[in-house]
């Protein structure tokens, strides 16, 4: 029997806002636990939250980079639940009325677009964190992060496979970067998902029992985690065995999904309005407003550098596929007026390191790199000492002039002082040349290699070429 995949995500993408959405304390990362909080956040009696402004702007933002309807009333709710590291006892989140509902992002993989829809964006607040003692049975409770504005994503049930998962989140990861409303550091959780994945066999409208998979802190986290739950229900299945609903957790370190508890509906949440909180009116001006500021988006930059830079389809989805991949190529670009050889280096030699979400961390600037690629054309070093050279930079830092100069790298490109080489070569390796006045023209490639090793790789190639040309006749 053969099973089709169904796959939903439920992104959760914390907001880029000096405060929290419901008071005034701050949302920095990494502060000393329980440092960041007041009465509003911390649930005491008789506090009342007040909203913060930015976080429905940047809802809007969202709803408009993703096709949503904005929903011109929205509201808050309550959602019952009871945790260590939810001091209420309710999560303010959205339910019946969320800020936008219905859009849709398109996605690549293996050639194939898709487009996958969005069922919903809403606003909440994020909950504490339990930082768990390794050698104590115990837990204690972080409240910093509680009350951090989220806006979580939800979408269609319309991904078929944990590759097609993987191309909607870092889609989705893409379009909130670029609007910048989060920093999408997964690392920190700012930035974080959980996958509702089912089973059906081929032809079956009806979905099967699914599970919700958490805990996955990383793209590839996700693929595997997602692929090691296909197989699992999958073998259940061919049992003849049910699916449990339930919540897992994804054991990074074992490698397999592990029961956390059982899988909630809706309705075990007693959802109702929140009291404190009157509606929100999002009006046709407020729109416009935040529509004519939005920033260039990953599809409309991509289509430009298509466009303008003469690039393939997929170099310039690779360069825009973050935001600060795609700044560092048009900063590079200003200075080396060469979009193809650049985008080429910054694929190979620079993605080779970094990934593009991590470019900012990379020693090397923009400027540098143009600098290096520079030299390059100028003949001052040669395409494979650049690389060398490259590396060099990656290592400390330093400024391409600095690294040749230091290690005096500066191409050869004396005719007088190559040609001394040239003939040595051709008279060493008789038969060699030999066989190219003889037509093998490929042993050319050998000629040029042994002068290399002689000149420990600074030998000007073109000038090369010339020489061995003219002495072998």
């Amino acid at each position: 029997m053969e099973f089709e995949t169904v796959i939903g995500l439920e992104i959760h993408a914390q907001m880029k806002t000096k405060s929290k959405i419901f008071c005034g304390c701050s949302t920095e990362f990494g502060a000393p636990p329980n440092t960041h909080v007041c009465p509003v956040c911390l649930g005491m009696p008789g506090v009342l939250p007040v909203l913060n402004k930015q976080v429905v702007e940047n809802g809007i933002k969202l709803a408009l980079a993703t096709d949503l309807t904005i929903n011109r009333e929205n509201r808050f709710a309550r959602k019952n639940y009871f945790y260590p590291d939810l001091p209420k006892g309710y999560q303010i989140s959205q339910f019946e009325l969320p800020i936008a509902e219905h859009g849709q992002v398109e996605i690549e993989v293996n050639g194939t677009r898709k487009k996958i829809g969005i069922t919903r964006a809403h606003m909440e607040e994020d909950a504490g964190k339990l930082v768990h003692d390794e050698k104590e049975p115990v837990s204690y409770v972080d409240l910093n992060r509680t009350g951090t504005p989220l806006l979580e994503i939800v979408s269609e049930p319309d991904i078929r496979s944990p590759e097609e998962a993987v191309a909607y989140l870092k889609k989705i990861h893409a379009i909130v970067r670029y609007l910048d409303i989060s920093d999408g550091n997964m690392q920190e959780g700012s930035f974080r998902c959980d996958a509702n994945i089912s089973l059906r066999p081929e032809g079956q409208e009806e979905f099967g029992i699914r599970t919700e998979l958490k805990n996955m802190n990383s793209f590839r986290n996700v693929q595997l985690a997602l692929e090691y739950e296909v197989r699992r229900q999958r073998d259940i299945l061919l049992d003849g065995g049910h699916i449990v609903q339930e919540t897992l957790l994804w054991n990074p370190d074992k490698g397999c999904t592990e029961s956390m508890r059982g899988k909630e509906e809706a309705h075990d949440y007693r959802y109702f309005p929140d009291p404190d909180l009157v509606p929100i009116v999002i009006d046709e001006e407020w729109i416009t407003r935040v529509r004519e500021n939005l920033p260039e988006l990953p599809v409309q930059r991509c289509r430009r550098f298509i466009d303008d830079f003469e690039l393939s389809e997929y170099d310039a989805g690779i360069l825009t596929s973050s935001r600060e991949l795609a700044d560092f190529f048009e900063e590079a670009l200003s200075q080396y007026n060469n979009p193809k050889k650049l985008g080429n280096w910054i694929g190979t030699e620079l993605l080779r390191e970094y990934s593009p979400e991590n470019i900012g961390s990379c020693p090397v600037g923009a400027e540098q790199l143009a600098r290096l690629l520079n030299m390059v054309e100028e003949g001052t070093i040669s395409g494979k000492i650049a690389k060398n050279v490259f590396v060099d930079m990656l290592e400390s830092g330093a400024d391409p002039d600095d690294i040749v100069k230091e290690k005096d790298l500066v191409q050869m490109s004396d005719e007088g002082e190559l040609l001394a080489f040239v003939r040595e070569i051709i008279n060493e390796n008789a038969d060699q040349a030999q066989q190219f006045r003889d037509g093998k023209t490929k042993v050319m490639g050998f000629f040029v290699g042994q002068l290399m090793k002689k000149t420990k790789g600074q030998a000007n190639p073109q000038l090369a070429n010339k020489l061995f040309l003219q002495e072998l006749g």
